[in-house]
């Protein structure tokens, strides 16, 4: 493929995470290839990489069925708008970022126009509702994945499939420094500190947070009044909502909460304390001790029990294939059995779980955003 020729590339990404992933692969594409047009949807980071965005990113990122139904006419509105966009100016290659509800059904009509299509970040297929391997299938070319336990079951279909590693993994150093986020966030060398993490979504900390407090307020006569308890807040509007719920709930220890990253707050601290998700992950990359919770509904937890497949639903333990993590559901998420696994979590052999941690760690370790890019860059050239 000559240099010379401009490369088209269409990328939308649907969210904060996508837009962050879709503009390390953008930025490693055009250190391969410098003469890139990129057009799609993208937020800060995809923009600042050089994608011309269609629509603001923020009318893609809707949470929750109540919030998809109310937005759905505009969500299919743009959906129309993206699709009859890249059929009248044709790309190299259609990359979809995540969020495969939007980006899937574009995808399989991109497709079906001619257009090379890439589904970058896997389906959770391999833990629920298998059979959307066949959408998958008929609307992409490749699926890009962040994790190495995924390979099997596309091989089982012999759908298109190639791991690249996570970018989080790439990012996070092998050994982390404690000591300068601990002075950054002014800790004093003696406190014991307590990272807790309720989520990054509304309701998520509504559901967590005070049983989590309450836990805290059980550790704290653990710790000889030296507990000093770090929540990151993921953004403006969940920093409101945790210092609100604070109001209300009056903890009864030292409480710090910040807009720091929280990867800073997680290696700052002793152990963690988190409800399940990417952040089990990132604390496992920041090699610190944890504790992973998870609530949903009632209805909700009946309906997985039957569809969810895994045996763990903590990321680092599906990745290890083990309990390297305790991971608590539903009524186990109580304070005391919470208080009582933090103290368990300091008591383990620190040397065997940082071992596991980094065994993990150089799994995901791939250079993600270079492996994607170059993923892409042979799929062009093997149907120029």
């Amino acid at each position: 493929m000559p240099n010379s020729r401009v490369l088209k590339i269409g990328i939308v990404a649907g969210e904060a995470s996508g837009d962050v992933l879709g503009a390390g692969l953008i930025k490693s594409l055009k250190q391969l290839y410098p003469n890139c047009e990129v057009v799609g949807v993208g937020g800060d980071h995809l923009i600042a990489q050089g994608t011309q965005s269609l629509v603001d990113i923020n009318e893609l990122s809707v949470m929750g069925l109540v919030e998809v139904v109310k937005h759905l006419p505009r969500l299919l509105s743009i959906r129309k708008q993206i699709v009859n966009y890249f059929i009248e100016n044709p790309p190299d290659v259609y990359i979809g970022v995540d969020a495969p509800d939007f980006n899937l059904p574009v995808a399989k009509k991109l497709k079906a126009h001619g257009i090379k299509t890439i589904h970058y970040v896997s389906p959770t297929i391999w833990a629920w509702r298998e059979s959307r391997i066949h959408k998958i299938a008929a609307a992409t070319n490749l699926v890009l994945g962040i994790f190495p336990f995924e390979q099997a079951i596309y091989d089982k279909y012999q759908v298109p499939y190639q791991y690249v590693g996570h970018t989080l993994a790439d990012t996070i150093a092998l050994e982390v420094d404690r000591e300068q986020p601990r002075l950054e966030l002014g800790m004093a060398r003696d406190e014991h500190v307590l990272a807790i993490l309720p989520g990054s979504r509304a309701k998520e900390i509504a559901s967590m947070l005070p049983v989590f407090l309450q836990a805290a307020s059980l550790y704290a006569q653990h710790q000889d009044n030296k507990l000093h308890v770090l929540i990151p807040a993921a953004n403006k509007a969940r920093l409101v909502q945790i210092e609100a719920l604070l109001a209300e709930l009056k903890p009864d220890f030292r409480l710090t909460v910040t807009q720091r990253p929280a990867r800073d707050v997680m290696i700052a601290s002793d152990v963690v304390l988190l409800t399940s998700g990417t952040a089990s992950l990132e604390a496992m990359l920041c090699k610190r001790p944890m504790v992973v919770a998870y609530k949903m509904s009632g209805l909700t937890y009946l309906i997985m029990q039957r569809l969810y497949k895994p045996d763990y639903f903590a990321l680092p333990n599906i990745l290890a294939g083990q309990a390297l993590v305790p991971e608590l559901l539903q009524e186990q998420v109580n304070p005391a059995n919470l208080c009582q696994n933090l103290l368990e979590q300091l008591q383990r052999n620190q040397d065997l779980l940082l071992y596991a941690y980094r065994e993990q760690h150089l799994r995901l370790k791939q250079g993600a955003d270079e492996q994607a890019a170059k993923a892409v860059l042979a799929l062009i050239e093997s149907h120029s």
